[in-house]
């Protein structure tokens, strides 16, 4: 029986903790919208919902005895009564209830809520502070329930936390994602036996078709039968002879066995043609009961975008803030509903558009207005739904937009493109780069920005998805990210192709035409095989080349190819064949081949062969670095031995000092040692560095005046400096990017990889 209480206990808390997140993020969007400052009738309707959203919390917990969460709402709500009688509601009170929130969930976790409660306690006095010192008078008295208390309490208690205007209880009931999921895989199974079905079918009908052919053929054989029959008969009589009896009969004989096979192949095509209607009409049937079976599955996958978008405004503002920037967060199409595994991988690349925006985006105050903008900034997020089962997802902010001298500086820095290539590329070309890894215009590599990886992991997670993304940054007007995916994840339209004794599938939505081309149109410009297309020269790779398949002889007079475009590089791959494009359910390939180059998945085809599904993003790149190959020197110097690359320390502090040496020794760097700004600048004056790593607050010269100490001198004046401080705020930061420091990681955050990851970009 214990065991028994157990587990409902952690069913039970399991439910409480999804319906207090849920009252959270109520309470949150609440707060955001009420900061607003709204109209009167609207700011008393935000009240009273985030008022009860916070009674509501308090029943809950007291159901489960979170003595510490009801505490807390009973306060909260003390509070928001407050606001409900019409109390002004001081500016930073705001600044306080945020934080409240992310204390009590904070509660809800056993790992932080030991850490949490503190927290919270001090946020509270605070608040209460904030609104003219403690409330004289409570929402309700307390009554936490204690552990002897009867059962009939606690269900008393839970019955209170469903508010009175919620109504009757929707007809819904909570089930886990994996159960979904489960649900959701094995719909799909039932997808490869309609598949089959359909295969069965056509197999069928081409039998009928084979055996009408031959029924034909029997039927002139009979013909010709009878013909020579005649013909022998009136030979014998005009010769006055007569034909053999043993002749007559064999020829009878023949006939008649052809004319009983006839009715034989009558009966087996009168079969055959029932069997051919049967099967499809199971396999009408069978279509029918998958889809909408795959469709309904779907649909309970789906959840509406807001969920996802709810807690992005608030955000923006603490990021905002952070930066010294005043900035919102505009969301529209929030009720168009998504399948939840793609909601869930839209998460990252949202947040890391968002920080872009605000970070490279939307300016300071100060410039906004010289500029003759609004001071305060505005970035939205728009979700519409597309023609052909797609959705497109809108990332903007009317900012300073990109500037595209300085993306191909970046790029051309970072040998992404040579300096030639970079000064021929267009305004799209140049764009393009910014989803390169690496590619940042941020003067300085901070713990929010610099490292150019947010765009190239945007690109990834959303080819990932099947999806595909584009930008617009008209000059001085602001950037705009536009990314269009599938609605639903399951099956996708896939195009069959043959490479050699091999099929493959490419996703159809990366492939942008599918053509036949005469072995005489393709040239060859700057080593490189081409074909001519809408006016230009697009490279041809073979497929087989590109997955590293032994080629075998060619003699036909055209070749058959698919263009396939990622971004903006386009190729057009040879393949041996091209056999129609169909419906395809991926598989995963399992743990012990979770990445494998060029190859996403598989899939079983209807004749039940397994057919490789390819990565497109990946092929792109083999069939580029197989052109580079291509176009490589035959024979290459060897290059000379790299030197070992020397950083010079900058700390007061001997164990942090002797932390830094050890990790920077450890990766292969040589590592010289200084205690403070006057002993580096001495050392840099005597020896060669190749960086340096420098603490902020040292005595005699502190960091920043050694910074800037190095730009002025003309001879270390391109020398890397980065700075490792306890320094976290905005202030801070900005004194750092003023003195002319290239990295600035806060030592609260700091973690060994990222201190080498940055130190590797400055000097490799």
């Amino acid at each position: 029986m214990p065991k028994k209480d157990d587990e409902f206990l952690k069913k039970l808390l399991a439910t409480f903790r999804v319906e207090a997140d849920e009252h959270l993020k109520s309470m949150s969007s609440g707060l955001l919208e009420l900061e607003k400052a709204p109209g009167d009738a609207r700011r008393a309707e935000l009240v009273e919902t985030i008022f009860r959203e916070a009674h509501s919390l308090k029943g809950a917990a007291r159901a489960v005895n979170f003595s510490d969460i009801e505490s807390a709402c009973q306060s909260l709500e003390s509070l928001f009564a407050g606001m409900k009688s019409g109390a002004d509601i001081p500016g930073q009170l705001f600044d306080l209830l945020h934080p409240a929130l992310d204390a009590l969930g904070g509660l809800l976790s056993p790992e932080s809520a030991a850490a949490a409660k503190p927290a919270l306690a001090t946020l509270i006095r605070r608040l209460e502070a904030a609104m003219n010192g403690p409330p004289s008078a409570r929402a309700e008295p307390s009554s936490s329930p204690t552990s002897a208390e009867p059962a009939e309490l606690a269900v008393a208690a839970a019955a209170e936390a469903l508010p009175a205007s919620r109504g009757p209880a929707p007809e819904t009931v909570r089930i886990s994602a994996a159960k979904l999921d489960a649900a959701m895989r094995q719909a799909e199974e039932l997808l490869g036996a309609r598949l089959a079905a359909g295969e069965r079918a056509r197999e069928l009908r081409e039998f009928q078709a084979a055996l009408a052919t031959r029924k034909k053929e029997r039927a002139e054989i009979h013909t010709v039968l009878r013909a020579l029959e005649r013909s022998l008969k009136r030979s014998g009589k005009g010769n006055g002879e007569s034909i053999g009896a043993g002749e007559r009969r064999s020829l009878a004989k023949l006939i008649e066995q052809l004319e009983a096979g006839n009715v034989f192949v009558k009966t087996l095509e009168h079969r055959l043609a029932r069997l051919a209607m049967t099967a499809e009409g199971d396999h009408r049937a069978l279509t029918a009961v998958v889809n909408n079976l795959v469709d309904d599955v779907k649909e309970m996958q789906l959840l509406p975008a807001a969920s996802l978008l709810e807690a992005l405004p608030r955000m923006v503002r603490e990021l905002a803030r952070d930066r010294g920037k005043q900035a919102e967060l505009a969301v529209q199409g929030g009720e168009i509903e998504i399948d939840r595994r793609i909601l869930e991988e839209l998460k990252d690349p949202l947040i890391h558009l968002l920080r872009n925006c605000v970070d490279h985006g939307v300016e300071t105050p100060a410039e906004r207005v010289q500029k003759g903008k609004p001071a305060h900034g505005t970035i939205s997020i728009a979700i519409s739904q597309k023609d052909g089962g797609k959705i497109e997802v809108t990332v903007a902010d009317d900012g300073a937009g990109i500037d595209v001298a300085k993306v191909k500086a970046a790029a051309a820095k970072l040998g992404e493109v040579s300096a030639e290539e970079a000064e021929q590329l267009d305004e799209q070309g140049a764009l393009a780069l910014v989803f390169r890894s690496g590619v940042s215009t941020s003067p300085i590599i901070t713990d929010l920005s610099g490292r150019g990886l947010g765009l190239a992991i945007v690109r990834e997670k959303v080819e990932r998805l099947g999806g595909t993304i584009a930008l617009e940054t008209p000059v001085d007007a602001g950037t705009t990210f536009r990314i269009v995916l599938p609605l639903t994840l399951a099956t996708f339209r896939g195009i069959l192709v043959r490479a050699g004794e091999r099929l493959f599938v490419i996703p159809a939505v990366s492939v942008e035409r599918a053509v036949r081309v005469a072995v005489e149109d393709i040239q060859t410009l700057e080593n490189r095989e081409t074909i001519p297309l809408g006016g230009q020269a697009v490279s041809l790779v073979r497929l087989g080349d590109a997955l590293e398949m032994p080629r075998k002889g060619e003699s036909a007079d055209t070749v058959h190819a698919v263009v396939l475009g990622s971004g903006l590089a386009r190729i057009a791959f040879q393949v041996d064949e091209v056999l129609g494009e169909q419906e395809v359910l991926v598989k995963s390939l399992g743990p012990q081949l979770a990445r494998v180059r060029n190859v996403a998945g598989a899939s079983v085809l209807g004749t039940g062969e397994v057919a490789p599904v390819l990565n497109v993003p990946d092929l792109m790149k083999s069939a580029a670095g197989l052109a580079a190959t291509t176009r490589a020197p035959v024979a290459a110097e060897k290059p000379a031995e790299a030197r070992k690359r020397s950083v010079l320390v900058v700390e007061d502090s001997i164990t942090s000092r002797s932390l830094l040496k050890n990790i920077l020794e450890s990766a292969g760097y040589g590592v010289a040692t200084a205690v403070d700004g006057i002993d580096a600048f001495t050392a840099l004056k005597t020896a060669t560095f190749d960086l340096v790593v420098s603490d902020v607050e040292m005595p005699r010269m502190d960091g920043f005046d050694l910074t800037a100490k190095i730009r002025a001198d003309k001879n270390l004046s391109e020398l890397p400096v980065v700075l490792v401080t306890a320094l976290e705020r905005r202030e801070h930061r900005e004194r750092g990017i003023e003195a002319g420091a290239n990295a600035y990681i806060v030592k609260s955050s700091f973690d060994q990889s990222n201190l080498l990851e940055v130190v590797r970009r400055l000097i490799s």
